[in-house]
């Protein structure tokens, strides 16, 4: 009969415990997925026709996206159409976005209403949170109005809701 200490010795040598080199150490991650929310403009305009768009800014070596590393620019309604799209169409909980700020769109106010840098910084951050929340979810990921939304230099909106295959 063995002793319980011999067993113990087998099941870790079983284990094939592997040092990890400085080549290993350094390496490029596994799998990443970095999505930025940059460079605010103001649309120069008049009432409704003015807007801010931002840069989304992504890199990853997710095997579910075609395009490596791609460069966009979004305003605040293309991040609702996105929401209300996955909302819609996927079994994910969806994260809420930063709010729409309605008292700052009032007439005569002392400031730039939703068009002051302060604001503008908030709702950036807060859409960068929004966008790798929903990015990051395995289940988002597989979605073509999430792909379109990162990747597309227009999104259309009267695009095939569904599944990215992989090939």
């Amino acid at each position: 009969m063995m002793a319980e200490s011999d067993t113990t010795s087998e099941a870790i040598k079983r284990l094939n415990v592997k040092k990890q080199t400085l080549d290993d150490a350094y390496a490029a991650p596994a799998n990443f997925l970095e999505i930025d929310v940059v460079n605010p403009v103001t649309t120069i305009g008049v009432g409704k026709k003015r807007f801010t768009d931002y840069e989304v800014k992504m890199k990853t070596n997710l095997p579910v996206f075609k395009v490596k590393e791609s460069s966009v620019r979004r305003r605040y309604s293309d991040f609702e159409w996105l929401r209300n799209e996955l909302e819609r169409d996927s079994k994910i909980v969806v994260p809420s976005l930063p709010g729409k700020a309605w008292k700052r769109q009032l007439p005569f106010r002392g400031d730039d209403g939703i068009f002051e840098e302060g604001f503008i910084e908030d709702r950036r951050k807060g859409l960068e949170v929004f966008i790798n929340k929903i990015a990051g979810h395995p289940l988002a990921q597989n979605e073509r109005c999430l792909h379109m939304f990162l990747q597309e230099p227009a999104i259309d909106k009267n695009y095939v809701p569904g599944k990215i295959r992989n090939t």
